[in-house]
This record gives C-alpha cells, structure tokens and sequence, in this order.
C-alpha cells in the first residue's frame, strides 16, 4: 500500500498539483499547512481508501459498503467526509512498523519528503543553553 501511495505522487497529475500547492506555499510553513498538506492528504486517501482505511472518524478501518457481509452494511452505517482521518490511521500504522522493517523506514521517508519540508535542527554545541564553562 506504502509503494502504491509514493507511486500515486509520481503521477503526472498528481505531480502537478503538489507543485501548485508549493509554489502557493512559497516555502512557507503556515502556507503549508494551508495549500500543500490538504492536497497531499487526498492523494493518499484516493489511493488507501481501497485498501478499507476511510474518514471514519474514529481513527478505525471504515467497512466497505460493496460487497461487504454482515453488521458493516446495516443501515445508518457510512462515513462521514474528513479525510484525515484515514490518513491518520495509515500514517500510524506505518510508523508503527518503520522500527521493525528498514524498508518501509524508507519508503515512509521518501513519502514524507515528497510533502514536508527539510527540517534544520539547532546545531549542537557552545551557546546553545548547555552546561556553562566557568
């Protein structure tokens, strides 16, 4: 599903609207946020949904109404709109296996660059609210 997903950024459509939304967000972090994660977010979706990871809301796998037996297709039983839930839920379940698995670390690195932006960390060292030398 994690290959599928990166695979689905490559698009050429979908390659297209990732660069709009940066070049709105200007390198922007609050821009970001605002233009590029909601167009990311429904990338991904499109493609998870098929695998039952769906807006639930409840952060649990939305049963799939066609061809589904049982209490799944009762009626009143459906999902309503926020995307992120789905994607909540397969963000975490792939960061609960990145420790296990180094290639799915590195897929879901690559699926993170490809929408977050490099993050710089504060060097270490002198002046950094460390242990003063008297």
């Amino acid at each position: 599903v994690l290959a599928e997903v990166i695979k689905a950024f490559g698009a050429p459509e979908n390659a297209q609207r990732m660069e709009e939304a940066r070049d709105n967000a200007c390198n922007d972090m609050g821009k970001m946020l605002q233009f590029l994660l909601p167009v990311a977010t429904q990338i991904q979706q499109d493609v998870i949904k098929a695998y039952g990871f769906s807006s639930d809301g409840e952060g649990g796998l939305c049963p799939r109404r066609a061809g589904s037996s049982g209490p799944a297709g009762a009626a009143g039983n459906s999902c309503p709109p926020p995307l992120l839930a789905g994607v909540l839920k397969f963000a975490r379940l792939i960061k609960s296996y990145e420790s296990q698995d180094p290639e799915i670390a590195s897929m879901s690195g690559k699926l993170k660059a490809m929408f977050l932006p490099p993050m710089t960390l504060p060097p270490h060292g002198a002046g950094t609210g460390g242990v003063a030398a008297s």
